[in-house]
């Protein structure tokens, strides 16, 4: 059963508080969710085994810290049995009082607003007092070992060998379709020479459309059967100034019946959509059929 839990690809934390003494405490943990937005609510998942049970459930509050891709270091730390867990890391007490991590993905400061009994868990949920939001990419993980979407990325870029990169490239809520050649629009895309790597993709369009790219984080992988060619598609912001060439459309109401390519006009509709909300997914599959995986929004 914990095997089969795990399979489910998380985010990795750091859960806070302080004791009575008001000495921090902290463990690592990825039973954490949001819960809702009005008002402000998270959880996360408590054993009643753990030796921060009685703490946790009398607090005041906690804190919640989601980690950044580069702080495994940090995760396996709070996990272990260490002395002086916060020796090994830069903090500060929040708003709240919880302790909040430097260098994170994002940080919660959070009062205490129902502890839920849950088989040999409990349910803490907190409603937010304060948080941080970095913009920085969280730490995965998955049947017990870490992962990064840089690491996954840099693989995938170096393994394939027939690959385009393109890009959802957006600036002021228009998005940057392209000449097809065939009288319709496409996404911009380059192929990738051996070696190369996410700069082919921002050459391409400084060289061909005048404007600076800077690429975010990964949209959409497919593979076209027909060509045998893979696509990594990224979304991506456009710099200020004039495009030499393709045009921009508002992301709301891109002219879809001008798309010839279907999996191209499939990422362009369900970005539309998710750019309603701000909860962008990750496309894996082929020109014709796949799966979209969640992803947390940046904020």
């Amino acid at each position: 059963m914990r095997d089969a839990f795990g399979a489910f690809l998380t985010g990795v934390t750091v859960v806070t508080t302080v004791d009575d003494a008001g000495a921090p405490i902290g463990f690592t943990a990825n039973s954490f969710t949001s819960v809702s937005l009005d008002p402000p609510l998270l959880l996360v998942c408590l054993a009643k085994t753990s030796r921060n049970y009685a703490t946790l459930t009398g607090a005041k509050g906690f804190g919640v810290n989601i980690l950044s891709e580069g702080q495994k270091e940090v995760s396996n730390t709070f996990a272990r049995p260490v002395e002086d867990r916060f020796a090994a890391v830069d903090w500060r007490p929040g708003p709240h009082g919880s302790p909040v991590f430097a260098d994170v993905a994002a940080w919660f400061d959070c009062a205490t607003h129902e502890v839920v009994d849950a088989g040999d868990h409990v349910i803490l949920i907190g409603r937010v007092e304060g948080f941080d939001n970095s913009g920085k990419t969280g730490l995965g993980y998955a049947r017990g070992g870490y992962f990064t979407p840089a690491l996954a990325e840099k693989s995938l870029l170096a393994s394939a060998e027939s690959l385009l990169l393109g890009a959802v490239a957006v600036r002021n809520g228009e998005l940057l379709l392209i000449d097809d050649g065939k009288g319709g629009w496409t996404l911009p895309f380059v192929e990738k020479a051996e070696g190369d790597g996410m700069e082919a993709l921002e050459h391409h369009i400084a060289q061909t459309v005048g404007l600076t790219l800077t690429t975010g984080l990964l949209y959409s992988v497919y593979e076209d059967t027909k060509t045998g060619q893979q696509h990594v598609v990224y979304r991506a912001e456009l710099g200020d100034g004039t495009a030499r060439s393709g045009r921009f459309f508002p992301v709301q109401a891109p002219p879809v019946a001008e798309i010839a390519d279907g999996a191209v006009r499939d990422i362009v509709t369900r970005f539309a959509q998710e750019s309603t909300l701000g909860n962008f997914g990750v496309y894996f599959g082929n020109q014709e059929k796949g799966r979209v995986h969640a992803v947390a929004a940046k904020g």
